[in-house]
């Protein structure tokens, strides 16, 4: 394993992260965060309150994909997590999805999706806290705390403290 990012490092991506989504929508009035379980849902929350520090509250949800995920039949059956819908909804809103690791695209697919039966929001940016490359599907991001580049035999694990009761971001390789 060897550390990529450690707590303070951590930190430092989502608060720049959180000035980047304040200028790039003029403020929070119409913003709404989204965080996809499990850890994009505890980054979220994270960039909620530092953007309340900066300007004022944004409000904060959850949004679970498990039965928008394209790859049912080539994994083991996922428990469905809890949509938490943000004060005022999503309908015409700015809609930031959060997540901790970007990678094919298929996860953040299946949020647009989700998204979709929850509302019609006014436009979707996403936020990661890692963009590892190796995309399948025409997605990037819009907010990035650090590119990684990879290898299809490493692996990017994100360690939170709401979570693992730790703040890091390690690559692994996986063994064939």
């Amino acid at each position: 394993m060897s550390l990529v990012l450690d707590s303070g490092e951590i930190t430092r991506a989502l608060k720049r992260i959180s000035h980047e989504i304040l200028e790039r929508n003029h403020g929070v009035s119409s913003l709404v965060l989204m965080g996809i379980p499990t850890r994009g849902r505890f980054i979220a929350q994270r960039l909620s309150e530092m953007i309340a520090e900066i300007e004022s509250p944004v409000p904060c949800g959850t949004l679970d994909i498990t039965m928008h995920r394209d790859d049912h039949r080539l994994r083991a059956p996922r428990a469905l997590m809890e949509t938490v819908m943000p004060m005022g909804g999503i309908e015409g809103k700015d809609v930031v999805l959060v997540d901790d690791v970007l990678f094919s695209g298929r996860t953040i697919r299946a949020a647009l999706d989700a998204l979709g039966e929850l509302g019609r929001p006014r436009s979707v940016q996403l936020a990661v806290l890692v963009d590892r490359g190796h995309r399948e599907l025409p997605i990037r991001a819009d907010f990035v705390g650090k590119n990684i580049p990879t290898s299809l035999k490493e692996s990017v694990k994100v360690y939170l403290t709401e979570h693992d009761g730790r703040d890091l971001v390690e690559i692994e390789t996986v063994e064939e």
